[in-house]
């Protein structure tokens, strides 16, 4: 009997922290839909901005207007280097180096025999 009434008591506390944990449950959820409305809303999302064709021209125009305006200033070149090559003498030496590393690392070690 000390068995099963042991084993009310552990029920009984287990639904008590069962109903402590949903109320901060709920607790929670209303803090983070209040929160949610402040910063605009996490479900509500901004309806798009329609532009009429003229504003959508005017744009452009400025926009090619900027880009032509870099043109003429010369910085529409990207200052990168240019793309570096290896002459084939130097692609033999390297090749030819790594022949002779995996060679190193293949050839049977004398520890083993």
């Amino acid at each position: 009997m000390a068995n099963l009434e042991g084993l009310v008591r552990i029920v009984s506390e287990l639904r008590a922290e069962r109903t402590n944990l949903a109320t901060q449950l709920r607790h929670v959820d209303a803090a983070l839909s209040v929160l949610g409305k402040l910063n605009g809303g996490s479900s509500y999302t901004k309806p798009s901005r329609t532009l009429s064709a003229a504003a959508r021209k005017k744009i452009s125009l400025a926009q090619k207007a900027r880009w032509a305006n870099r043109a003429a200033n010369g910085q529409a070149t990207s200052k990168t280097k240019p793309k570096r090559t290896i002459s084939p003498a130097t692609r033999r030496k390297i090749a030819a180096a790594q022949r002779a590393r995996w060679a190193k690392v293949k050839a049977p070690s004398k520890k083993a025999a």
